[in-house]
C-alpha cells in the first residue's frame, strides 16, 4: 500500500505533537511537514506536495477558510477544528475540503478521514452531518453578524473614504462613524484599512477591480 503523505497545520505545538503521534502510529501514514499558520501551510503544501493536508480553521494571521479552494487544488484537505457549527462545515466542504473532523473526536475519526480523503472520498463528523441534514442552510446575510449599516460603512472604508467623508455621505457625525468602525473592527478581527479591504474583497462586499 502506498504511504499517505500528510502536512499538519495547527497553531498549537502540543496539539500538533499529539496529532503527529496519532497519525504516524498508523501504518501507511507519514507526516512530512508541519505549519502553524496559513502562509507557512501554503509553502509546505507547495514544497512537499502531500496527499492530504490536515488544516485547523482557527490559526493566527490570515484566515484558513478562504484558502481552502486554492489548497484543495493541490491536495486533499481535511479540516480539523473546534467549530461545530454546521455553517462552517458546509462552507468548508463547499470550498473544496474533503473532510471535516471535530478536534474532540480526532482520536476516533482523524485517521479514517485522512484515508477517505486520500481516496477522493468525503468524510464528515457523523453528528455534524446529521445536524446539517436536519437544518437547511441559512439565507445568505452580512458576515460576522455585521449590521447593514456596518456593511455600508465597511464598503466605504474599503473604497478609501475617510471617516469625515463617510459621515458626509451618510449624514452621520464623525463620532458615530468612528463608533460603527470600531464595531466593524471588533466583529471582523481586522484593524488596519488594508485588512478591512481584504476582508471586504474576500466576502464580496466590493468588486476586485
Amino acid at each position: 500500500m502506498d504511504v499517505i503523505r500528510i502536512v499538519l497545520a495547527d497553531d498549537h505545538t502540543v496539539v500538533r505533537s499529539g496529532l503527529r503521534m496519532l497519525l504516524d502510529a498508523e501504518d501507511g501514514l507519514d507526516v512530512v511537514a508541519e505549519a502553524g499558520e496559513i502562509d507557512t501551510t501554503r509553502r509546505m503544501v507547495g514544497a512537499h506536495r502531500p496527499d492530504v493536508l490536515v488544516l485547523d480553521l482557527n490559526m493566527p494571521g490570515p484566515e484558513s477558510l478562504p484558502a481552502i479552494p486554492e489548497l484543495a487544488q493541490q491536495t486533499a484537505v481535511v479540516v480539523l477544528t473546534m467549530q461545530n457549527d454546521p455553517a462552517f462545515a458546509r462552507q468548508a466542504l463547499r470550498s473544496g475540503a474533503k473532510g471535516y473532523v471535530l478536534k474532540e473526536a480526532a482520536d476516533a475519526e482523524l485517521v479514517q478521514a485522512v484515508h477517505a480523503a486520500a481516496q477522493g472520498r468525503t468524510y464528515l463528523n457523523p453528528e455534524l452531518g446529521a445536524r446539517m441534514a436536519a437544518a437547511p442552510p441559512a439565507p445568505e446575510g452580512p458576515p460576522d453578524d455585521l449590521t447593514n449599516r456596518e456593511v455600508e460603512i465597511l464598503r466605504l472604508i474599503a473604497l478609501g473614504h475617510t471617516n469625515a467623508e463617510i459621515g458626509q455621505q451618510l449624514y452621520l457625525s464623525v463620532r458615530t462613524i468612528e463608533s460603527h468602525r470600531a464595531h466593524v473592527q471588533q466583529k471582523t478581527g481586522r484593524n488596519t484599512r488594508a485588512e478591512l479591504v481584504r476582508y471586504a474583497l474576500d466576502h464580496h462586499l466590493i468588486d476586485d477591480a
